[in-house]
């Protein structure tokens, strides 16, 4: 594993426990490689699938970890939370109405509610990230 990938997962199992630290629950949550299960669920994109690690998508905080395949492209839309993105490995492209940019493995993003955003892979192999949003999980359409 590079360093790059291996500090950007130990950042990320980092930020899940101090999520669940800061949670309503005050439970530890730890997700380690070699215990999740990825799922492909109905309506997802061909060769994508996630783990939902906390939260409940029609309440007020949701965190999963989210894999597309190479050349996957977002179609542009927003959300009424704001989103935090921590690619753990490819690169992404992330573009607003005012820029592009490329997030990198073990690089962050943040996303303000409402901003239209349009994503992809633009790796040769799969985007494998951690994604939170801090409100309820909702996907409005926007145009190109």
């Amino acid at each position: 594993m590079h360093y790059s990938s291996r500090f950007a997962f130990l950042s990320l199992i980092f930020m899940a426990v101090c999520f669940a630290q800061s949670s309503s629950t005050k439970q530890i949550m730890v997700a380690n490689p070699a215990e999740m299960k990825w799922q492909h669920d109905a309506g997802d994109p061909p060769g994508s699938e996630s783990i939902v690690l906390r939260g409940d998508p029609s309440s007020d905080g949701f965190e999963l970890f989210a894999r597309y395949p190479a050349g996957h492209v977002f179609a542009p839309h927003w959300h009424s939370a704001n989103e935090r993105i921590v690619l753990i490995s490819g690169k992404m492209s992330i573009q607003t109405a005012s820029t592009t940019k490329f997030l990198e493995a073990g690089g962050f993003a943040y996303l303000p509610a409402k901003e239209v955003q349009k994503m992809a892979c633009v790796s040769n192999t799969q985007c494998v990230f951690y994604v939170y949003w801090d409100g309820k999980l909702d996907f409005h359409p926007a145009g190109n």
